[in-house]
């Protein structure tokens, strides 16, 4: 058997290594991993999006040895656990603060990669798998939703699961596979159990590995957006790489500290954070015969939740012609019948929306707005990836993104009124535009030269 020199051979380490590679698993993904040395306040996020996975499998696994995905005993075990189990509140509010602080992180790391083009070539694989992580956070959020059983979890699950009804055909049928039942019950708390603590967890796991092994494969992005491997020394290290370990797990450790202090911060002092975490009316127990005055989904599906409710007939009317000039576009820039794909597709489109009801395309609306970001590496034509060498126009796009999705985020969480539905209809144009537009805007523009050599200053 040949034996790699660069490896331990003797000891316990050695006898581990001829068997399993341990000492060049940790070097090809850690201390012999190069990268990038202008790593920015931004690059904390990746780890801390790790810590949190593990902070919620952690205090997951303690809380499903008092919980009862029973119907009639699941808020009184959740009481159990918060009032007799030892620390019982402590895991508790670790778990749904946890929860909250898992969405933070997250869209931190890819407001990142927006930033400096972290889903451009190569690492296209890298940003899908990304986005299939945050869908399955949002499915695996949205089942763990409903196992308080108090009353925002089951009316809220309610509302979403009826939300599949609207589907044409499939609709209804959809809707009661999804809940067991003609009505959310008990064989929908224990199915929701079943994919909020086995399913969707094993899913995801096998989703961050394939997230990290995708990533230490074509090597990490960087603010300046210039590929480090392309420039290498006589040794074939990249002239512009430090080893992972121990830089930037120092780098990370201190990230991680501040981390803890604020997720320490709102355990002890706010766990609730105002009923954003935590809702009052789901500290009521469950009653299908009475529904909250105001049902809102938690803070961090609020601005998908107001693009549903802001698709109102008015709104869909304002989409059908926008489709049908997307489609004329289309039609005018075809130079064969090889290329009327699209034109065809958007009148289609067209049609269906014509003779659909409004809840449908609200929900399409929602689901595009998700799956939108899929598409992102190959949207954007820009010649330079980092924002830092983008035209100021680009930059104020970016910005007027992000204060429309921040704008829905706030309106979701507020009862709808005509001024609120208008300014919602208004920033959901605005989110769909910034990503059907960018094969146009991204192009245009003066860009500056990226540096050969990343820029790093030393602290």
């Amino acid at each position: 058997m040949a034996i790699d020199h660069e490896v331990e051979t003797t000891g316990l380490v050695g006898w581990i290594d001829r068997r399993f590679p341990m000492t060049s698993t940790w070097k090809k993904h850690v201390s012999e991993y190069y990268a990038p040395k202008n790593f920015n306040f931004w690059y904390f996020f990746g780890s801390l999006a790790l810590l949190v996975l593990v902070n919620q499998i952690v205090t997951g696994i303690f809380l499903t040895m008092n919980y009862k995905p029973d119907s009639t005993l699941a808020f009184a075990s959740v009481e159990y656990i918060m009032r007799e189990v030892p620390w019982g509140w402590l895991i508790r509010y670790m778990h749904s603060t946890g929860a909250s602080m898992f969405f933070v992180v997250v869209y931190l790391h890819m407001f990142r990669g927006l930033l400096y083009g972290s889903y451009r070539k190569p690492r296209e694989l890298v940003w899908v798998f990304g986005c299939a992580i945050f869908l399955c956070l949002m499915a695996e959020a949205f089942f763990g939703y409903l196992l308080p059983w108090g009353q925002m979890s089951f009316w809220g699950a309610q509302v979403i699961v009826n939300l599949f009804s609207a589907i044409p055909f499939i609709g209804p049928d959809l809707s009661l596979w999804i809940r067991g039942d003609y009505v959310v019950s008990d064989v929908t708390l224990n199915r929701f159990f079943a994919f909020h603590v086995i399913a969707i967890p094993l899913v995801l796991i096998g989703l961050v590995v394939a997230h990290l092994v995708a990533l230490h494969e074509v090597g990490s992005n960087n603010p300046d957006g210039i590929e480090i491997k392309a420039k290498k020394g006589a040794d074939g290290i990249p002239l512009d790489g430090i080893p992972f370990h121990p830089y930037y797990s120092v780098h990370d450790f201190m990230g991680v500290s501040v981390f803890l202090m604020i997720f320490a911060a709102i355990i002890f002092f706010a766990p609730e954070m105002g009923g954003y975490f935590l809702e009052a009316n789901n500290f009521i127990p469950a009653n299908p015969l009475q529904t909250p005055q105001e049902i809102a989904p938690v803070w961090y599906f609020t601005a998908f939740y107001a693009m549903l409710r802001a698709t109102t007939d008015p709104f869909k009317i304002v989409l059908m012609i926008i489709v049908a000039l997307l489609g004329l576009f289309a039609l005018v820039r075809a130079r064969g019948k090889w290329k009327l794909g699209l034109p065809v597709l958007a009148v289609l489109v067209v049609l269906a929306m014509a003779f659909t009801e409004s809840k449908f395309w609200g929900v399409v609306v929602m689901g595009g707005a998700v799956i939108s970001l899929f598409f992102l590496p190959w949207l954007d034509r820009s010649p330079v990836k980092s924002i830092r060498y983008r035209p100021f126009f680009h930059k104020v796009f970016y910005g007027i993104f992000v204060l429309a999705f921040l704008t829905l985020g706030f309106l979701g969480t507020k009862p709808p009124s005509p001024a609120s539905t208008l300014i919602a209809q208004v920033c959901a144009l605005i989110y769909f535009a910034f990503f059907l537009g960018m094969p146009v805007w991204t192009r245009l523009g003066t860009f500056k030269q990226p540096p050969e050599r990343v820029r790093f200053k030393p602290h």
